[in-house]
C-alpha cells in the first residue's frame, strides 16, 4: 500500500468523529472536508521585468512541490502600463496528496518561523466557509534559499472547503491544526 500523508489520515480517523459530536452530521458525508489549497501571488512590478514572474514560479513551485502557472491580465489598465495578456502573477492549486502534504509544512514549519507570531486571524472567511490567509515573506518556507532571493515578497494561501458556514469551515481547519488567534 501506498504512502498517506499524516493530516489525511488524522482527518480520517480523528477529525470526522470530533466535527459529527460538534455539529450533529447525521452522515459522515455531511462532514466539511478540505477540497483544494490555491497558493497564489501578484507580481505588480513584472510590468517593468519579465524575469520577476519566472523568479515568482520558481519559488512557488519549490514551497507547493507542484509547477506552478504564471497568471495572464484580463484587461488593459493604462494608469499601470498593463495591457491584456501580460503576466501579471503566479498560481499553483493543490489537491489530494500534495495539498495535505504543503497543510503539513505550512503547520509544522512555515508558520511557527514567523517572526511574533502569536495565531493567524479568524477574519480572513469569505461567507461559504472558504478562507484566506496572507504570507507577508516567502523567506518563512525552509525551501526557500535566503542567499538566493531577488526580493521578498509575500503571497495569498486560500482553503477551499465544502463546509456551507464559517463555523463550520473554521472547525475544521482549527481541527486539522491551523493556530487562529484566542480572542
Amino acid at each position: 500500500m501506498g504512502y498517506t500523508p499524516r493530516l489525511k489520515e488524522e482527518y480520517k480517523s480523528r477529525v470526522v468523529n470530533a466535527l459529527t459530536d460538534e455539529f450533529g452530521y447525521k452522515n459522515v458525508m455531511q462532514v466539511p472536508k478540505l477540497e483544494k489549497i490555491v497558493v497564489s501571488r501578484g507580481v505588480g512590478s513584472a510590468v517593468a521585468d519579465k524575469k520577476l514572474i519566472e523568479y515568482s514560479v520558481d519559488e512557488l513551485t519549490k514551497i507547493t512541490g507542484q509547477k506552478a502557472v504564471q497568471t495572464i491580465s484580463k484587461k488593459d489598465v493604462a494608469t499601470f502600463k498593463l495591457r491584456k495578456g501580460m503576466p501579471i502573477g503566479a498560481k499553483v492549486t493543490l489537491r489530494g496528496e500534495r495539498m495535505y502534504e504543503f497543510l503539513d509544512r505550512l503547520i509544522t514549519s512555515a508558520l511557527p518561523r514567523v517572526r511574533d507570531f502569536n495565531g493567524i486571524k479568524a477574519t480572513g472567511f469569505d461567507g461559504r466557509g472558504n478562507y484566506s490567509l496572507g504570507i507577508t515573506e516567502q523567506i518563512i518556507f525552509p525551501e526557500i534559499d535566503i542567499d538566493k532571493v531577488k526580493k521578498i515578497e509575500g503571497m495569498n494561501v486560500t482553503f477551499i472547503t465544502s463546509a456551507d458556514t464559517d463555523q463550520e469551515a473554521k472547525a475544521l481547519l482549527t481541527q486539522l491544526g491551523l493556530p487562529f488567534k484566542k480572542k
